[in-house]
């Protein structure tokens, strides 16, 4: 015997089903005179491949000049006390740079003697103070490099010229190494997840340059991957907006007393 269906609604197909319903939802929609229906937005430029020029010219194989895109240097003489990064000293890491290139900082007629001069006004405990003369600003502490262990972001003016520099160190082995190296006259410095930006005034009005360094694990050095000329869409002055959604701020070297320590990655 067939199991009876007394009692239970009769199944209607799913097809049928869904038929039924749109007819019923149009019908209910024909009163407002608008179906719903979708509209065409116009006609699609069509998409085009890039024209490429000279077709016989010999592609170069190498660059024209050595600008040092991949910095990977041990930092001799300064201690990273049980590896861990934040008790290494920076003004010690600052000093190694201008011991080992006496060429820019050493005599009256180094381009950045003044900088060699006021080191001198550092504390002796490692932490820069710009406001008593020391050039070596306050270092922070952000994990760049995907290995869950901070890296230090570190900048020092480069004096009497404007110019700033800005370094990035890792440890390898309990050893300090330098893993990005850039000098530039700065407006602002940034770091955005795991990216260090630069950015600095522009010849043109209205415009600045802006340069992003990204770890390269192959390389084992932060990157040069973006240099971009932007509008900063303030007349000519730094915007202080970012080009890129907030992140948590790193951590920065503790301020000294009287102070709040900046929750921003700039440098300035």
């Amino acid at each position: 015997m067939l199991p009876s269906r007394r009692g239970r609604p009769a199944r209607v197909p799913a097809a049928l089903a869904l038929l039924l319903a749109t007819a019923a939802a149009t019908g209910a929609l024909a009163g407002c005179g608008d179906t719903g229906g979708l509209r065409a937005a116009g006609a699609t430029p069509a998409a085009r491949n890039p024209a490429r020029l000279w077709p016989g010219l010999t592609p170069a194989s190498s660059p024209a000049y050595d600008i040092g895109e991949v910095e990977h240097a041990v930092v001799e003489g300064v201690a990273v006390p049980g590896g861990d990064i934040r008790r290494a000293d920076p003004v010690a890491a600052v000093r190694a740079e201008i011991a080992a290139h006496p060429g820019d900082y050493a005599g009256a007629k180094a381009p950045y003697h003044e900088t060699s001069v006021r080191m001198a006004d550092c504390g002796a405990d490692g932490a820069g103070d710009e406001a008593s003369g020391c050039p070596v600003l306050r270092p922070y502490y952000r994990d760049l490099t995907g290995d869950g262990r901070p890296e230090m972001t570190l900048g020092f003016r480069l004096l009497p010229e404007k110019l700033t520099a800005v370094r990035v160190y890792t440890v390898e082995k309990d050893r300090l190494v330098r893993i990005m190296s850039y000098e530039d006259a700065v407006s602002a410095v940034e770091l955005a997840g795991r990216t260090v930006i630069v950015r600095s005034p522009s010849e043109v009005a209205g415009y600045e340059y802006r340069l992003q360094w990204t770890w390269d694990a192959d390389q084992g050095a932060m990157l040069l991957t973006s240099d971009e000329m932007l509008r900063t869409d303030d007349g000519g002055q730094h915007t202080k907006r970012p080009s890129v959604p907030p992140s948590p701020a790193p951590s920065a070297a503790s301020s000294p007393p009287g102070s709040s320590p900046s929750s921003s990655a700039s440098a300035r």
